[in-house]
């Protein structure tokens, strides 16, 4: 399975995402392990198992083992955080003060570059809707040196493939009922 696969599964009213799926594939102001990882990451937080298996498995001729590895575990812990914070947040008052009190050592020790992990965490947190979240992992990568456009690129890698999750989810379900 792959993108070209994902692309070809997807209906006529959803050929925009299949276009911007093509571009985004094939072309990024990102390094190619930062493009690839933001893929995987965001397929994961998608929660749709055909869009990360198809992701995956064309990933694996761009990531190392480590660098996927990596990606899953941002989107897993800003599974876990972007509730939290976004919890906090919505609680306020006392609970704006609250220590978090969550183990979270990846983001401290990835198994890759920092500001790959960072953009990879942003992509995830903006498709969780963490606003916090997504503006922390934005300053952190912008004072690491990228730049609005690369920001920018990963932002519409994670809002195309949580689209494409969800006209696959929609026409499986269609195809069912």
């Amino acid at each position: 399975m792959t993108i070209a696969n994902l692309r070809s599964a997807l209906p006529d009213w959803a050929k925009d995402l299949s276009l911007n799926l093509s571009t985004l594939s094939r072309s990024s102001s990102l390094t190619e392990q930062q493009q690839w990882g933001t893929f995987v990451a965001a397929a994961a937080a998608t929660r749709n198992e055909s869009v990360l298996v198809q992701v995956a498995e064309d990933a694996k001729e761009h990531l190392s083992e480590e660098a996927q590895a990596a990606a899953l575990g941002a989107a897993s812990i800003m599974a876990m955080n972007n509730v939290a914070y976004r919890a906090r947040h919505f609680l306020g008052g006392d609970y704006e003060k609250e220590r978090m009190g969550l183990r979270m050592n990846i983001i401290g020790n990835p198994g890759v570059d920092k500001t790959d992990f960072e953009l990879w965490s942003l992509a995830v947190s903006t498709i969780n809707g963490c606003h916090d979240c997504t503006a922390a992992h934005a300053k952190v990568v912008r004072d690491a040196g990228l730049t609005k456009e690369q920001v920018w690129e990963a932002v519409k890698v994670a809002a195309t493939v949580t689209g494409v999750a969800q006209a696959i989810t929609t026409t499986e379900v269609l195809a069912n009922a």
